[in-house]
């Protein structure tokens, strides 16, 4: 027995009698600043035990600490069920959920490099003129003095400031006021006159001066001429030299509205002018000078005004317009100039393109960038596709027109800012070279390479010394984190659970906290076993700063660094909970009640399929070249499970989601063009419907839980409608939905919980005081069957229900399918928005599940399956793929997981490497083939478990 009063907590975390959810009383001393994994099947209490107990104690002792009068603002954050916990540090979790709503977030501003990178350019960076090439600067009057001074001895120097005429003021009128100023001299015509002669010739037309030529020419000149302000010899041993020049050139500038001009006379040659300027000007164009806010897209002065910020606009979507990229010009690539009429616009392009030798018999993938603009924008004579867009909107007045537009429209990337997010202004201001918005399309591997051998001159390097670091530091953060594939520019919306979880390491790593304890929710997901090295290396440095590192996990390799393994179990739900071991791994290796250590010692596994099956039906895709894919071809097979691996960034997900999917779904729906069975042959036409299982929440209602979703609520509701009671006071089925009002508690609308927003944190979860979490009336719950009621059964996790519910098979028919996919450990009322992705796509699963039966053939897609999934579980979910396929249907899964790779009828491996580095096809056939494909790096992994 554990006795926690023996520790200390400066050593220890001590949780003593842990009862959050499942767990059983548990009673812990988890060693500080150490990497500890939480491991066990799912649904056995490791999330219950890190998350709900730990984190939401550091929550709940942040608030307290705040002042009562904040926390009258906040609401009461309920204790979790644990008598105490000592040793807690400030807790810091790290989930799966992709947590931003903000279309704008990229990836650059949640790890706050582009945060650094504004800093940069605003302080670092050169703006340079897009007509001259040359640096625009802002002379100062020390520049100018600095630049005569240096001038070779000998030399005579004149200071001018150019003439400038007010507009309301004549020539007479302006000269005037210069002789009132104290000045007498202008050049005019490179010839130093007298303004007093100039101004007497305008006012009479006679002129006595010995410069009579000049000065009869003056009325044409003087918007040419110039203001003498002084004469020099420049000596830069002599102070008071040195400060006349200097009061010499402000009173140019000043005089000069801004420019000033030096016109140096030296011993031996001709004379020569040279123009300094104050403002921020060149090639007749004001410059906007470098600010933060100026490579902001948050902020209404950096943003593009054209996609305000977003980089994407609804416009004309090339995918649309060119749906078959291998098809040349001639061939009638363009969609919209295809038919009697428009192909008109076709032959004219072809026959005056011809002549600047544009190769209309390439296809659209093979042009180059100029090649393609000059097809979308055209040149002088010659029309382009945007130009064609242009005529048909002046046309939209005619239904036809605007029929033909919206077939051509979709989000597509801002022609303006090409996607950058910025205004053009931002582009003009580059460090060594390069602007902010070429470096935000560079994949962060690429970057960092890019930073490591910049070149500054001294002051540069001086300013931007210490924002490198921090740029630096954090890039190397990605890459280690096997991100080094995306670019900053990357929506963070899109980014995977696991990615997304990886982004805020690297977020917390940048931050170098210490003395903290970080919470981790399965960081492996998404992660090829390649990198996990890598991730492992990222832990310990987070270790090494002074943290507790806290990992709920199930990924082998990174339960073997751990320097303690904490396995909770045996089993899920109320066959959890209980601490099935804790100590190091030499330890767990020799534990005979650990499921973990089984599978880890081999005892048990996964067992690889006795024969693979052979499909004479299959669908081939071919020329998918989107993002890094390289004009590859695939092959599904029919009626089989398909796997597609490959480290992570290597284009699988491209693949499926933008190849695979939208084209079969053209396929199946009749909406390919004659041109597009070119992209997918084969036996497509056998596919009845598809089903992409994704991992977003099941329901659109916060209310939605596994129960509903199954459509199983539906029968347990009406068998509580026929009790004696019910029947009594006249409920109907609907009086037990928490979705509509009747038995409903109407101060938390049947949710049983409400949600508190707490403003400059995470919105916190608080049980409903009106009906205790129950969600219904107190006079609903006195309707009971076998002594339980409504809210009884929604507490009730999926097992035990089958047991409650026997012989009532209209309820078990929807309740089973959870089991067999390893969700029986769910609570049947479980809100959607608590479930991970992982248990989000097995529900789904289980829906398929429970009409498996249906006569048309299904094309499945899963992405990662196994997300949150223990070795225990990972056997069930491939019976479960099995049946599906033994009913018909197809699956294809991308998966990084080796028990499902290997148990495969059809691989496809891609790679060798991330991003630009990959998309190409390694392997394509059974599992043990891949062995021998040298440079794939899943078959160094495979090898192990085949």
């Amino acid at each position: 027995m554990l006795n926690l009063d023996s520790l200390s907590h400066k050593d220890f975390i001590l949780v003593k009698n842990a009862r959050q959810n499942n767990l059983k009383g548990i009673s812990l001393a988890i060693p500080q600043k150490k990497f500890v994994v939480i491991t066990g099947v799912s649904g056995s209490g490791k999330s219950s035990l890190a998350f709900d107990t730990l984190y939401a104690e550091g929550q709940r002792r942040y608030v307290e600490s705040l002042s009562a009068y904040i926390r009258q603002f906040m609401g009461k954050i309920n204790k979790p069920q644990v008598d105490y916990i000592k040793g807690l540090s400030p807790a810091v979790a790290i989930q799966q959920k992709v947590n931003t709503v903000n279309p704008r977030s990229t990836v650059g501003t949640t790890t706050e490099i582009y945060d650094y990178l504004k800093l940069l350019y605003a302080r670092a960076g050169k703006t340079f003129s897009p007509v001259s090439g040359m640096e625009v600067k802002r002379h100062t009057v020390t520049d100018v003095v600095n630049y005569v001074q240096a001038l070779e001895s000998g030399s005579r120097v004149q200071i001018l400031a150019p003439l400038v005429k007010l507009a309301e003021r004549s020539w007479e009128d302006e000269l005037d006021a210069i002789l009132q100023k104290g000045f007498s001299r202008i050049v005019l015509n490179n010839k130093i006159v007298k303004a007093e002669d100039v101004k007497y010739f305008l006012e009479t037309g006679k002129t006595e001066s010995d410069m009579k030529d000049t000065i009869k020419k003056s009325r044409k000149l003087l918007d040419k001429s110039y203001l003498l302000v002084d004469r020099i010899t420049p000596d830069p041993e002599d102070e008071d030299t040195t400060s006349r020049i200097g009061d010499s050139v402000q009173t140019a500038f000043y005089e000069g509205h801004g420019d000033c001009v030096v016109e140096i006379i030296p011993a031996e040659g001709n004379p020569c002018m040279i123009s300094f300027s104050d403002k921020f000007e060149m090639d007749g164009i004001t410059f906007e000078e470098p600010s933060t806010n100026l490579f902001s897209f948050n902020n209404p002065y950096g943003t593009c005004k054209t996609c305000e910020g977003f980089g994407n606009v609804i416009g004309i979507d090339e995918e649309k317009v060119i749906p078959n990229r291998n098809l040349s010009v001639y061939e009638d690539a363009v969609a919209c100039w295809k038919g009697e009429k428009m192909s008109e616009w076709k032959d004219e392009f072809i026959r005056k393109a011809f002549k600047l030798d544009f190769p209309i018999h390439r296809a659209y993938k093979d042009l180059n960038a100029a090649e393609r603009d000059l097809l979308w924008e055209g040149t002088k004579g010659i029309t382009g596709i945007n130009d064609f867009f242009t005529y048909i909107e002046t046309k939209t007045y005619q239904i036809q027109y605007r029929v033909m537009l919206a077939r051509f429209k979709g989000k597509t990337r801002c022609r303006v800012c090409q996607g950058t997010r910025l205004r053009r202004e931002a582009s003009y201001v580059k460090v060594n070279g390069v602007a902010i918005t070429e470096l935000v399309d560079m994949p962060t591997k690429r970057l960092s390479e890019h930073f490591l051998s910049l070149e500054l001159d001294k002051k540069s390097q001086e300013i931007a010394g210490r924002i490198l670091i921090e740029i630096n530091n954090r890039l190397n953060f990605l890459n280690d984190v096997g991100l080094g594939y995306l670019t900053l520019n990357r929506a963070s919306r899109t980014l995977s659970g696991g990615e997304s979880q990886r982004i805020q390491l690297v977020t917390t790593l940048g931050s170098n906290l210490t003395g903290a304890m970080y919470i981790l929710d399965e960081p492996s997901i998404g992660l090829h076993s390649a990198d996990t090295t890598r991730l492992i290396a990222v832990l310990n440095r987070l270790k090494d700063l002074g943290n507790s590192v806290l990992v709920v996990e199930h990924d082998e390799d990174i339960i073997r660094e751990a320097d303690q393994v904490i396995d909770i179990g045996p089993y899920a739900g109320s066959q959890g909970g209980e601490v099935v071991f804790q100590g190091s791994l030499k330890e767990l290796m020799s534990d005979g009640q650990s499921l973990t250590a089984k599978y880890m010692r081999n005892e048990m596994r996964v067992a690889i399929p006795e024969e693979r099956r052979e499909s004479k039906y299959f669908v081939q895709f071919g020329g998918a070249n989107k993002n890094n894919l390289r004009d590859i071809t695939v092959r599904i097979p029919l009626q089989a499970m398909t796997v597609i691996s490959g480290v992570s960034g290597s284009g699988k997900s491209t693949l499926v989601r933008e190849i695979i999917h939208p084209l079969l779904q053209a396929a199946i729906e009749g909406r390919m063009s004659k041109l597009e069975p070119e992209s997918i042959t084969g036996d497509y036409r056998r596919i009845k419907r598809i089903e992409y299982v994704d991992q977003n929440p099941i329901g659109k209602s916060s209310r939605s839980n596994p129960v509903t979703y199954l459509k199983s609520f539906d029968p347990i509701r009406e068998l509580y409608a026929s009790q004696p009671m019910s029947k009594q006071r006249g409920y109907t089925p609907g009086f037990f939905s928490f979705n509509v009002e009747g038995g409903r508690c109407e101060v938390c609308k049947g949710e049983g919980i409400q949600t508190i927003e707490m403003q400059f944190m995470a919105d916190v979860e608080v049980i409903c005081e009106n009906c205790n979490g129950r969600r219904y009336k107190s006079d609903l719950l006195e309707v009971e069957f076998k002594g339980k009621s409504i809210a009884d059964v929604l507490e009730m996790t999926v097992r035990d229900a089958v047991i409650f519910f026997e012989g009532k098979n209209d309820i078990l028919k929807g309740l089973n399918p959870l089991s067999q996919v390893g969700l029986d450990y769910l609570t049947l009322g479980q809100p959607s928005a608590h479930l991970s992705g992982g248990e989000a796509q097995r529900i789904k699963l289980a829906s398929f599940l429970i009409r498996s039966n249906a006569p048309d053939p299904i094309f499945f897609i899963f992405d990662e399956p196994t997300t949150g999934l223990h070795f225990h579980d990972i056997d069930l979910l491939l019976k479960s793929f099995q049946a599906l396929v033994e009913n018909g249907h197809t699956v294809l899964i991308i998966e990084h997981n080796l028990d499902v790779i290997k148990c495969a009828d059809y691989l496809i491996d891609l790679g060798p490497d991330a991003g630009e580095a990959g998309g190409e096809v390694l392997y394509q056939g059974v599992p043990e083939g891949l062995l021998a494909v040298a440079e794939s790096k899943t078959a160094k992994y495979l090898a192990e478990k085949l």
